[in-house]
């Protein structure tokens, strides 16, 4: 009767293989509880105050031009900094890129968005758009048709609208 032997060095492999997926996990956990987003881009400049509630980061991609009418760039928000009321003669597209946000187009419900959403945010239409209470947002923004103009700032959106999932 012939036996299977597996060898040291194949004992040692799983080993290892066991060890590195549970570092892993561990980091994986580690990262959810300290609602990191993983960053495509650099963070980029603090948005002003007036625009935003709370801590949010712009990155600039590709800036508005007559050639292709269109402004791309990255925004992060941390765990529960949103945007004011604002409209985009144009309309605007955003792309999750990591995190967990909400996107409310004024007379709507609030929307949660995840990793892998796209959402459309029609010409002229108020909407606010930020990250959820635990969880920072990470985002790409894609404004076209900025020879209509680019974005009109409005108030800030309260807690209660905030809070009203």
């Amino acid at each position: 009767m012939k036996r299977n032997r597996i060898s040291t060095a194949t004992v040692g492999a799983f080993a290892f293989a066991a060890l590195f997926t549970m570092s892993c996990k561990e980091q994986a956990s580690q990262n959810i509880a300290n609602d990191d987003v993983e960053a495509i881009f650099p963070k980029g400049e603090l948005g002003p105050a007036e625009n935003f509630t709370g801590k949010v980061w712009n990155y600039g991609l590709v800036p508005a031009d007559s050639t292709y009418t269109t402004l791309v760039g990255n925004v992060y928000f941390e765990p529960g900094a949103r945007s004011n009321w604002h409209s985009h003669p144009g309309g605007q597209i955003l792309v999750i890129t990591d995190g967990v946000g909400y996107h409310q187009i004024e007379g709507q419900p609030i929307e949660v968005m995840k990793k892998g959403d796209v959402v459309k945010c029609p010409p002229a239409l108020r909407h606010w758009h930020g990250a959820s209470p635990d969880t920072g947002l990470q985002q790409l923004y894609i404004v076209p048709n900025t020879d209509k103009g680019i974005v009109n700032w409005m108030e800030p959106v309260t807690d209660e609208v905030y809070n009203n999932k």
